[in-house]
């Protein structure tokens, strides 16, 4: 059976996160971001949400596990400013629904959401800069980066939270990470 580690980076949905991969029948386990990386067995990593980059603990050495991952909110903030991209304040800041244009339908993780998808996302902070080797795969009014993949490294993220029922197609987001991960 597939099994999916959700770094905790005590976000308010996390355990929502953990439950979405459970009914979808992947064996899951929510693990503090302190957790020493050799300690966790993993097919897969979603880096959860959370409320600043002061907190993500070993974040930066889950990288290295050589295993996807998918990062959520400040969890592809991570993923962006650990890789050389940058972070900063976003324009309109706090909770809202948003309307995401997908940039590349190819994309393993978001394209089949394609042409346009409505999430819940938090624009308090977002990626300004993306790493090098990483494709912009989705965009919106609110925020120039939605999303973004290197998927030869096997990293990606999204500034929404695909976890909350406000979010159309969240499911699908992490049926195609297990599908990522199976392969």
């Amino acid at each position: 059976m597939t099994r999916i580690v959700v770094i905790d980076n005590h976000g308010q949905f996390t355990h929502l996160e953990g439950r979405a991969l459970r009914d979808l029948g992947v064996d899951t386990d929510i693990v503090d971001n302190d957790t020493p990386p050799e300690e966790i067995d993993a097919d897969g990593l979603v880096l959860s949400g959370g409320p600043d980059m002061d907190r993500i603990g070993r974040c930066a050495q889950y990288l290295e596990l050589d295993v996807p991952v998918l990062g959520i909110c400040l969890g592809l903030q991570v993923i962006a400013t650990e890789l050389g991209g940058s972070v900063g304040e976003g324009d309109y800041g706090g909770y809202a629904d948003v309307d995401v244009e997908i940039l590349d339908e190819d994309d393993p993780l978001i394209g089949s959401l394609a042409p346009d998808t409505r999430v819940w996302a938090s624009h308090a902070d977002e990626v300004k800069e993306l790493p090098e080797g990483f494709t912009h795969t989705a965009t919106s009014d609110v925020c120039g980066i939605e999303a973004m993949s290197n998927v030869d490294a096997g990293l990606y993220g999204v500034q929404w939270h695909p976890e909350v029922a406000h979010t159309e197609q969240g499911e699908e987001v992490f049926e195609n990470f297990i599908d990522i991960c199976e392969q």
